[in-house]
């Protein structure tokens, strides 16, 4: 009996990118296989905002950075021959932002890179990834790179 293509059913990846070198390969691997698939991608950039400040204030130096960020995973999306709809939240927790962000778009599966990190000696994958394990209904796909991981 043929196998089925597990990948097949994803229709819709939602990538998380923060800027880093993780987030950037995680949006090529994202772009290589929805190019295969024919599925769609979009990315988000989230902003948190502190309690101090109103949900909407103006934090013109995050929003700099959301948009190069942007810039840069459209860059790589085409690269891939594949468009990416990129999209900046402002919110008070991230990974909330990023549920609702997943279930607006009817997402199959969330990706999220992951730099090599080790505080006081013990690896800890970071309270965003942690968050959507325990509460998407999703895939949540970490992809979890070396420390001297080369960018793309």
């Amino acid at each position: 009996m043929p196998r089925r293509d597990p990948l097949a059913a994803i229709l819709t990846y939602l990538v998380v990118c923060d800027g880093s070198d993780a987030s950037a390969n995680a949006v090529a691997v994202a772009c290589d296989l929805a190019r295969r698939t024919h599925a769609r991608i979009a990315g988000l950039f989230v902003i948190e905002v502190p309690r101090t400040l109103p949900l909407d204030a103006d934090l013109h130096e995050h929003l700099q950075r959301g948009e190069a960020v942007l810039a840069a995973i459209e860059q790589i999306a085409a690269d891939h021959d594949v468009r990416i709809e990129g999209r900046i939240l402002q919110a008070r927790h991230a990974g909330e932002a990023v549920l609702e962000e997943a279930s607006a778009l009817g997402a199959d599966a969330i990706v999220v890179g992951l730099s090599y990190h080790r505080p006081y000696g013990r690896f800890e994958i970071g309270e965003l990834a942690q968050h959507l394990l325990e509460h998407a209904p999703e895939q949540v796909w970490l992809i979890r790179y070396p420390v001297d991981a080369p960018a793309t």
